[in-house]
C-alpha cells in the first residue's frame, strides 16, 4: 500500500507535521517494498487560501491509497475522499512510528474532518 506520512522532515525519522495542507514534508511510503520518497509541500506552507486542497490534489498525484496526519479540514478531506485515499489521524510521534501503527491496525480510518478549514 502506498501511505502518505506528514512529516517536518524528509526520513522516517523525523516528527510528524500534524498539519495535513500545511505539512512540509510528504513522505510517500510504499508499505510492500519499505521505500521512501520526500515530496516537499513548500507552495502550501503559506498559501493564504487553499492549501488543503491542493495537499489533496498533490496526494492523489502520488498514488497514496492513504493519508497518515493529525488533522484535516472539511475541503481536504472531501478532495482525498473522492480521490478514493483514506484518512488516519495519530496525535504525534515519528513518521517512522505512524506508519508502523498503520500497519498494526491500531489506527481507525477518519469517517470527517477532525478541524474547521482555514487554520495555521
Amino acid at each position: 500500500m502506498k501511505i502518505v506520512v506528514t512529516a517536518s522532515g524528509r526520513t522516517l525519522a523525523d516528527a510528524m507535521d500534524t498539519r495535513f495542507g500545511r505539512a512540509r514534508y510528504f513522505l510517500l511510503v510504499d508499505s510492500d517494498t519499505g521505500t521512501v520518497a520526500a515530496h516537499d509541500n513548500a507552495q502550501n506552507l503559506n498559501a493564504v487560501q487553499g492549501a488543503g486542497i491542493q495537499a489533496a490534489e498533490a496526494v492523489a498525484r502520488l498514488g497514496a491509497e492513504a493519508v497518515v496526519t493529525g488533522n484535516v479540514g472539511p475541503k481536504a478531506f472531501r478532495t482525498l475522499a473522492a480521490a478514493g485515499v483514506k484518512v488516519y489521524l495519530v496525535a504525534g510521534g515519528t513518521a517512522a512510528e505512524a506508519v508502523e501503527k498503520l500497519k498494526r491496525g491500531e489506527l481507525k480510518e477518519c469517517a470527517k474532518p477532525n478541524v474547521e478549514g482555514h487554520w495555521a
